[in-house]
């Protein structure tokens, strides 16, 4: 059967009874949201006003971004292993023959190995959460700070090797 068909079997009235009118317009719903939110007084955006960077939220994203950094260095060097001619030895001899200075050594190996050693300190701080161990706020706090120092010791000391 034709739509027309279907529709006139049924009486106009019936065709309509599902419909509901509007009592307002879409304008008219947005003003009134607007002028609710207003006159409530909310921050429009809770990223501005309420949410101020804390120690935990900083080191999430640094973790995260750590190990990033390290999946795609393994992945370069990796890569890099497989398509550069010549060996391990070659390579450190090239860096050798270039005459940086220890200072620019030091400081290469201090950002090679810091990710590392980020990653590394704060994944036990996770496994420790895991446990159920430091999920308080003033632990949270300490737990970082801990990380963060011996982050900065353990690679002073391994750059320093």
């Amino acid at each position: 059967m034709m739509r027309k068909e279907l529709y006139s079997c049924f009486p106009p009235w019936s065709r309509y009874r599902s419909a509901v009118p509007l009592g307002t317009t879409a304008k008219e719903e947005m003003d009134r949201f607007w002028n609710k939110n207003i006159n409530s007084k909310r921050p429009l955006s809770p990223h501005i006003t309420i949410y101020s960077w804390s120690l935990p939220m900083m080191m999430s994203i640094t973790h995260r971004g750590t190990g990033i950094a390290l999946s795609a260095g393994v992945s370069l060097f990796g890569l890099a292993a497989l398509l550069l001619p010549g060996n391990f030895e070659s390579h450190l001899e090239l860096v050798k023959s270039l005459g940086l200075g220890p200072t620019l050594i030091h400081t290469a190996k201090f950002a090679l190995v810091f990710p590392l050693m980020y990653h590394t300190w704060n994944g036990i701080r996770h496994l420790m959460w895991d446990l159920g161990k430091g999920l308080k706020i003033p632990q949270l706090y300490q737990s970082g700070v801990v990380v963060l120092v011996l982050t900065v010791l353990s690679s002073v000391g391994l750059a320093a090797m």
